[in-house]
C-alpha cells in the first residue's frame, strides 16, 4: 500500500463519522472475530459486526481491556467506557471492511485468479497454489475463506512480495457476487462447474449462473470446461463477459482438446502444440480439477516438461484439520495440510478454543514461500505463539533453527523430521493439547503416527464445521433475547461431551445439560465453565457444589432432601424445576405446585435458575394440539412460580422439533438437542448438515460357493458362488445384532453391500458380489453417504439410539475444514 494508512486515511476510505480520535495510530491487522484474536496492539483495528448469531460490539470491553485502541462499528456505543480509543461509526460494518479491502487490491497490479462454481473451489485454489509455488510468490485464500467476510480478510494479505494471487468466491444468493467482484477484481476467472439442481436462493440453475458471472465482469480471461453445456452457453451469451475465452474439453472442439490415453495419461493439443502429461490421480473429479490449473499453466506459456514436474510434485488435498486422541493422555490437533502465517493462525485458533488439557504445545515445521523476510516472519510466529497461550514449542527445520532467539517459548529446535524422529523417545508427552503443523516437504505425518494412540480401525468422524452450522441455523430461528441450552448427554449424543462442548463454549451458548452428575463433572475436568444442569441426579450433593452443577429438581422429597443437607452445610444450591405437564416420566405434578410454593418460601437455600417442562409429542403433527395443551398448562403454572419466589426466572418448554414448531413458544430459553447433530424430528428443516460418520475397513475378503454357510450358528447361507468380506465391526461396537442375516446395510465405494449372517461381536460379514472392493477400503456404516435416518428405519428404531449405541471403543476423530 502506498504511503500509510492511518485510522484518518482509515475514515477516509470506508467513510462513516469518527466520533473519537485519541491518537492516530497506524492500521495493520484487522480482527472481526474477538474469539478468534491472535495479537491485540496500537496497529489493530477491530470490526464489531452486529451478525445474525453474534454481536462484536458486546465484546468492545474485553478486547479494550487487551489494548484494542482502533475501533469500527456500526451502532452508536458510549465512547466514555474507551477514553483511549478511536472510534468510527459507519453505516455497515462489513461493507466498511469490503471497502477497505477493495481500497487495497486497488493497490496492485499483479495477475489475479478467482474461482467460483459450485464445487471444487478450494481444491482447484489449492492446486494451483502448489503448481504455481514453485514459479512465483503466491497468495491464496486460506482455507474456505470464500464468504463476504472470508474474501475481504483474504485481500487483506496481500503484499508487495507476492506475485500472484488466488481467491474464490462463493454465494448464496442473488446481488452477492457483485460485492466479491469489486473486492476481488479477478483478471483471470475460473468456472469450475455448476450442480445440476438449483439451490436455495436462486430461483434457477441459470439464475445461479448469470449471478457467478458476475465476478468475471472485468476479467481479461475467463477458464472453463466447455463440456458443461449451460456454463458454455451462457459465458458466450452473456452481455457483461468482454474478454479472452480459454475452455478445454474432452468432447468438443475448444482452444485445448484432452484426449484420453488410459486413467492418468493424456494428450494435450493447444496453440497447434501437442502435450503428452500423466496424472497424478485416476478419477474423473480430479482430472478436471486439475484440467482448469493446467489451461491456467498453459497461458502463462509453461512448458510440457515445466507443468509435468510440477504435477509430479503435487499431493492429495487434506481438507481438514483433525483432532485425535493422543498418546498418555493427549489430544493431537493434526494438521499437516501445509504451512503458512495465515494457515498457523487457524490453527492457533483452534487449539485456543480447546480447553480439555491446559497444557498447549506446538510441533511447527519452516514456513516456506514466505513474501516476508526471515527475521520478520518469526518474529509474527513467536507473538502468534505467545498470544494464545503455547507453553511449549518443538520447531523443526533450519530456518527455525537460526531464529529460534525470535520465539520467547520454552522449546526445542531440530534440523529436520528425521532428528526428531530419532529424539521421539527421549521426549515427554503427557495430558498436553499438541498442535501439528507442518509444510508437506517435512513429511509430519510420521510424527502424527508417533503421537496419536493407535486406533482401533473402527472411526467415528464428527465434522465440527457441519455441527456450528446446525447451532447456528436453530440460532437463526430464535429472537435475540432467547437463551439457549444445548444437551450434550450420552456422549453428546455419542459425539463426545467434552469436544462438543469446548466447541460450545467457544460459540457463547448460555448452558448445558448433561444426564447425570458424572457427566456434569467430566466437564468441568476438561475445561468447560458454561452453566450446567443436571437432568437426574442422584444423592451427590458435595460433589453437585464442588463442580457448581445446577440440578433438576422433579419431586418433593427431593427438594426435601436438598434443603436439609444445605442448612447442615450453610450452602445454597441453584436448581430447576422440572413440571410435569403430560411427559409422566420426571416432573412435579400440577395438583403438587401449591406444596412446592410453599417448600420453597422455607427454604432460602434453594435458588430457583429455571422452570421448564417436557413436550411429549413435539416432533409430530398427530400430537401438535397435545403439545399446545402442554404449553398452556405450564405457562400460568410458572407464572404462579415466580409470584410466589419474587423473583424472575429462566422457563423453557421447547426441545429440538418445539424450536421450528413452535416458534411463538421460545419463552426465555430454548433446549437443542438432537437437532445439532444434524436430525430434525420435525420435518421442517432440509438445511441441516450430517455432523457424524461411522466407518471402518474390509479386514479379509474370500469367495464362498453355493450351499457354504457364514458366521455364528450358520445364520447365513450361500444361494450362490459369492464374494464376502470380512469387517472391523461387530455389536460391541454398537453395530446391533438386529442388522443380522440382510437387513442391514453398508456402504463401500459407492455401493451397498447387505449383511450375511449373524453380526459378530468384533465383525461382522457382508455380500461384496459385484462390488469392486479390497482389504483395507474404507466401509461406510453411516454418514453424508448411507444416512443414518435410512439405517435406523431398516431395524425400526430411531437415529438417536444408532448415534448413542456407538461404543466407547470407537475413537473419536474431530475435524474442521
Amino acid at each position: 500500500m502506498d504511503g500509510i494508512l492511518d485510522f484518518q486515511k482509515l475514515s477516509e476510505i470506508v467513510g462513516g463519522s469518527i466520533t473519537q480520535l485519541h491518537s492516530n495510530h497506524e492500521i495493520s491487522d484487522i480482527i472481526t472475530d474477538s474469539r478468534k484474536v491472535h495479537t491485540i496492539g496500537l496497529h489493530s483495528v477491530f470490526f464489531a459486526i452486529n451478525g445474525i448469531h453474534h454481536d462484536g460490539h458486546l465484546f468492545l470491553e474485553d478486547l479494550y481491556n487487551k489494548n484494542l485502541r482502533n475501533i469500527v462499528v456500526e451502532k452508536e456505543i458510549d465512547w466514555h467506557q474507551f477514553p483511549e480509543a478511536n472510534i468510527l461509526v459507519v453505516e455497515n460494518s462489513i461493507q466498511a471492511l469490503q471497502k477497505l479491502a477493495t481500497f487495497h487490491r486497488s493497490e496492485f497490479q499483479i495477475p489475479v485468479v478467482g474461482i467460483t462454481g459450485s464445487n471444487a473451489k478450494t481444491i482447484v485454489k489449492e492446486w494451483l497454489f502448489q503448481l504455481l509455488s514453485g514459479s512465483y510468490e503466491v497468495l491464496q485464500s486460506p482455507r474456505s475463506y470464500n464468504s463476504q467476510l472470508g474474501v475481504s480478510l483474504s485481500v487483506w494479505q496481500l503484499n508487495s512480495g507476492h506475485e500472484q494471487a488466488i481467491f474464490e468466491a462463493g454465494i448464496s444468493t442473488v446481488n452477492e457476487m457483485r460485492h466479491l467482484e469489486t473486492i476481488i477484481k479477478p483478471t483471470v476467472g475460473i468456472f469450475t462447474n455448476i450442480g445440476s439442481a438449483h439451490e436455495q436462493g436462486f430461483s434457477s440453475v441459470e439464475e445461479k449462473v448469470k449471478e457467478k458471472l458476475q465476478l468475471f465482469k472485468t476479467s481479461e480471461l475467463i477458464i472453463y470446461c466447455q463440456d458443461h453445456k449451460l456454463i458454455h452457453d451462457m459465458i458466450n451469451e452473456s452481455s457483461l463477459i468482454n474478454c479472452q475465452l480459454l475452455s478445454w474439453s474432452f468432447n468438443a472442439d475448444s482452444p485445448i482438446k484432452i484426449k484420453t490415453i488410459n486413467a492418468r495419461h493424456f494428450e494435450i493439443k493447444f496453440n497447434q502444440k501437442v502435450l503428452r502429461l500423466k496424472l497424478p490421480f485416476a478419477d474423473r473429479a480430479s482430472h478436471e480439477n486439475l484440467f482448469h490449473c493446467i489451461s491456467y499453466l498453459l497461458h502463462l506459456g509453461f512448458e510440457e516438461p515445466r507443468i509435468q514436474v510440477a504435477l509430479n510434485r503435487l499431493e492429495p488435498i487434506k481438507m481438514r484439520l483433525a483432532l485425535k486422541q493422543g498418546i498418555n493422555g493427549c489430544s493431537i490437533v493434526d494438521d499437516t495440510y501445509n504451512n503458512d502465517l495465515v494457515g498457523l493462525e487457524f490453527a492457533l485458533q483452534f487449539l485456543h478454543s480447546q480447553h480439555q488439557r491446559s497444557s498447549k504445545t506446538v510441533i511447527l515445521s519452516d514456513i516456506p514461500q514466505s513474501s516476508l523476510s526471515q527475521d520478520l516472519l518469526y518474529q509474527k510466529v513467536g507473538q502468534l505463539l505467545k498470544s494464545q497461550g503455547v507453553k511449549r514449542f518443538i520447531g523443526i527445520g533450519p530456518e527455525l533453527y537460526a531464529q529460534k532467539e525470535k520465539i520467547d517459548i520454552p522449546g526445542e529446535y531440530f534440523n529436520s523430521t528425521d532428528s526428531f524422529l530419532k529424539d521421539f523417545k527421549t521426549l515427554v508427552f503427557e495430558n498436553e493439547m499438541v498442535l501439528v503443523k507442518g509444510a508437506r516437504v517435512f513429511e509430519f505425518e510420521k510424527i502424527v503416527s508417533q503421537l496419536v494412540e493407535k486406533l482401533h480401525e473402527t472411526v467415528l468422524e464428527i465434522d465440527l464445521d457441519a455441527l456450528t452450522h446446525n447451532l447456528n441455523f436453530y440460532r437463526n430461528k430464535l429472537r435475540a433475547s432467547t437463551k439457549l441450552m444445548v444437551m450434550v448427554k450420552a456422549l453428546a449424543y455419542g459425539s463426545g461431551s467434552a469436544e462438543i462442548s469446548n466447541l460450545l463454549q467457544f460459540h457463547k451458548v448460555d448452558y448445558l445439560a448433561v444426564a447425570y452428575t458424572d457427566e456434569g463433572v467430566e466437564l468441568r475436568k476438561n475445561g468447560v465453565q458454561l452453566p450446567v444442569m443436571v437432568m437426574n441426579p442422584k444423592n451427590d450433593l458435595v460433589r453437585l457444589l464442588e463442580n457448581d452443577l445446577e440440578p433438576e429438581v422433579f419431586g418433593l422429597s427431593q427438594l426435601q432432601r436438598y434443603v436439609e443437607e444445605l442448612k447442615l452445610i450453610n450452602q445454597e444450591l441453584g436448581v430447576h424445576l422440572n413440571i410435569n405437564t403430560g411427559m409422566n416420566r420426571l416432573g412435579v405434578d400440577a395438583e403438587e405446585i401449591d406444596q412446592l410454593i410453599e417448600a420453597l418460601k422455607v427454604s432460602p437455600q434453594i435458588k430457583v435458575k429455571s422452570i421448564f417442562t417436557h413436550l411429549a409429542g413435539a416432533d409430530s403433527t398427530e400430537h401438535r394440539d397435545f403439545s399446545l395443551q402442554q404449553l398452556h398448562d405450564f405457562e400460568p403454572i410458572a407464572q404462579q412460580l415466580e409470584k410466589a419466589l419474587g423473583y424472575s426466572t429462566i422457563k423453557h418448554a421447547l426441545n429440538s422439533a418445539g424450536i421450528l414448531s413452535f416458534p411463538e413458544y421460545q419463552m426465555d430459553m430454548v433446549r437443542l438437542g438432537i437437532g445439532l447433530h444434524g436430525f430434525d424430528p420435525s420435518g421442517h428443516a432440509n438445511e441441516l448438515f450430517s455432523v457424524s460418520t461411522l466407518k471402518t475397513i474390509i479386514s479379509q475378503i474370500r469367495k464362498i460357493e453355493e450351499g457354504e454357510t457364514i458366521g455364528y450358528g450358520r445364520k447365513g447361507t450361500a444361494t450362490k458362488d459369492c464374494v464376502i468380506a470380512t469387517i472391523a465391526l461387530g455389536y460391541a461396537d454398537g453395530f446391533s445384532r438386529a442388522f443380522s442375516d440382510g437387513i442391514g446395510q453398508v456402504m463401500i465405494n459407492g455401493n451397498l453391500a447387505n449383511v450375511i449372517g449373524n453380526v459378530c461381536m468384533d465383525m461382522t460379514m457382508i455380500d461384496i458380489t459385484g462390488i469392486d472392493a479390497k482389504e483395507g477400503d474404507e466401509v461406510i456404516i453411516f454418514g453424508k453417504e448411507l444416512p443414518i435416518q435410512q439405517v435406523a428405519s431398516s431395524i425400526d428404531t430411531i437415529p438417536y439410539e444408532i448415534l448413542t449405541s456407538v461404543s466407547s471403543r470407537v475413537k473419536r476423530i474431530y475435524f474442521s475444514h
